[in-house]
């Protein structure tokens, strides 16, 4: 099948269109480079400078690509930045967004792969989290996501555009090739790893009065490999509709830092912080959904097997993609 990759130069993106050429795809890579990184790109991949924010460029895009589906990553993803600038999450996330559907309908792709956040729950009712918990964003970037949801709803039914739009908890963890570089690195498992490094003197645990057993917030982490296989599913024919991601085991910081001494076998200092606004307690997902009507299930469900996946990736490249 003919992929048109949005988003392929970036962490997740990258690890996908890997995932796609392994299975034989045809890809076509299509990134502004803003967060992405040019040496991240499969090089069996084509790849299309652009951005979405140029409506002629996205409709090139799709011609050039010859896509029968596009697999959409393209977004800005900082809650902390979203809270102090909206107006870039509304219109990259959901008015550029608006581009790229306008370019399938007119070209005639099927089939759209959004990566969506289990940032549009919100503060959860209840743990795990089911496609049916209310969705109530906290923040202008869960909000985006949750706005872009509802368009692929109405270009289905209005336009016939089938989608899938994952909304995945923690991704971590990396290939041999791809792993994990951003320019303003907010994940926990890179910036553990970077105090093993010693690019860093301590990790910060933002919060340590939590309802939960050592009273640090809980995640659901969910390796990359993992993710990009549950893209390649949901492009053929037949799923439509939300779908969570998630491993269904949750794990505290405390613990995710227990499992990088153990994977490097370096101590890792701690800093305790004050808690951040807006970070529930626990978040972990009920992907049954996936597992009935995809086929899904995670392979690389152990929480040492993800970190010793990224470990090894950022020791080989302890500065990242060199461009």
């Amino acid at each position: 099948m003919n992929v048109l990759v949005t988003g392929g130069a970036g962490y997740i993106g990258s690890v996908c269109v890997e995932v796609l050429l392994d299975a034989g795809h045809e890809v076509a890579v299509f990134d502004n480079l803003t967060e992405g990184h040019r040496s991240a790109v499969d090089p069996r991949a084509r790849f299309i400078v652009g951005c979405l924010s140029d409506r002629e460029e996205a409709a090139a895009a799709l011609r050039a690509s010859r896509a029968e589906a596009v697999i959409h990553f393209a977004a800005s993803a900082l809650v902390g930045e979203s809270m102090k600038n909206p107006g870039k999450y509304f219109r990259n996330n959901v008015a550029h967004g608006l581009n790229l559907l306008d370019a399938m309908v007119k070209a005639g792709a099927r089939k759209v792969v959004f990566s969506s956040t289990c940032a549009t729950y919100g503060m959860p009712d209840r743990v795990p989290i089911g496609e049916d918990t209310p969705q109530r964003p906290i923040n202008p970037y869960g909000e985006s996501k949750r706005m872009f949801e509802r368009v692929l709803e109405w270009y289905r039914q209005v336009h016939g555009l089938e989608f899938v739009a994952f909304r995945y908890f923690n991704a971590a963890g990396a290939t041999a090739r791809c792993g994990e570089h951003h320019r303003q690195e907010t994940h926990l498992i890179p910036r553990i790893l970077g105090v093993a490094l010693g690019q860093a003197s301590a990790a910060e645990v933002y919060g340590v009065d939590y309802p939960t057993p050592d009273r640090t917030c809980v995640r659901d982490y969910i390796h990359v490999v993992d993710l990009a296989d549950a893209h390649v599913r949901a492009m053929g024919p037949g799923p439509i509709g939300f779908y969570n991601l998630g491993n269904g085991d949750g794990y505290s910081v405390r613990e995710v830092i227990r499992a990088c001494e153990r994977v490097t076998g370096r101590a890792i200092p701690v800093v305790e912080k004050p808690r951040r606004p807006g970070d529930p307690p626990v978040l972990v997902a009920a992907a049954e959904k996936a597992r009935i009507e995809l086929g899904w299930r995670p392979r690389h469900a152990s929480l040492d097997e993800i970190v010793a996946s990224a470990w090894r990736w950022h020791r080989d490249h302890p500065q990242g993609y060199e461009d």
